[in-house]
């Protein structure tokens, strides 16, 4: 089977500290404006450029797994949690490439930021060619090339593309696609659970459970 068979596989990594309603509106949006096979949501273990998550991988794990039980078209990779080392997405993409082998095309999902800042991750340029990117903007603001340092501006202008893209090679070519963003953020759910406030439409209703059950974010 060719590239060109093979529907693309969509690939979202964070800490997921916790996994909240944007994270899965953000997946589905990608999933549809994509024509995506599925979604593989992949909880990092140990982040290396940002402070310890406020939960274990252990339980950041079981919350992603929890999120998405009720949609058939998501599903969630253990394998950093697993691993001993940092989490880098370089490595995580060698080990998919493997895994599915040369054809199939694989995306990552990016924020704006976080593509904004990806000319500081380990060994970016090669992530480039192992898997499209696409970037989630929102309405009525576009990827401005103006904002991009100029290594990832140039990178961009020579390889962005259409959803139609994707399905014709493994990986290469950055895709904006639009959302609509839920002004939802980990962050701010750790401290409405510190100070003793609801969750309650922020989170899957499985998710908040498994926060109160495990007294997590005190």
């Amino acid at each position: 089977m060719s590239g060109s068979e093979l529907r693309p596989l969509g690939l979202f990594g964070g800490t997921f500290d916790p996994i909240h309603h944007g994270h899965l509106r953000l997946a589905e949006s990608a999933r549809e404006s994509l024509g995506l096979a599925r979604v593989r949501f992949i909880p990092a273990g140990q982040p290396p450029h940002r402070a310890s998550p406020g939960a274990q991988p252990t339980d950041r794990l079981a919350m992603a797994r929890l999120a998405t039980a009720d949609h058939p078209d998501f599903e969630v990779d253990p394998a950093e949690v697993e691993a001993a080392c940092a989490s880098y997405t370089i490595l995580s993409l060698e080990r998919l490439r493997t895994e599915r082998g040369p054809a199939q095309p694989l995306v990552l999902l990016l924020g704006v930021d976080a593509f904004l800042g990806l000319a500081s991750w380990k060994r970016w340029e090669e992530i480039l060619d192992i898997t499209h990117l696409a970037v989630a903007n929102r309405p009525g603001y576009p990827l401005d090339p103006a904002r991009m340092p100029a290594p990832l501006a140039q990178q961009f202008a020579a390889r962005q593309a259409g959803p139609k893209a994707l399905a014709h090679a493994p990986g290469g070519r950055i895709v904006p696609f639009t959302m609509q963003p839920l002004a939802i953020s980990a962050t701010e759910i750790r401290h409405l659970r510190h100070t003793g406030h609801s969750l309650r439409y922020l989170l899957p209703v499985p998710v908040i459970d498994y926060i109160s059950q495990h007294q997590l974010y005190l």
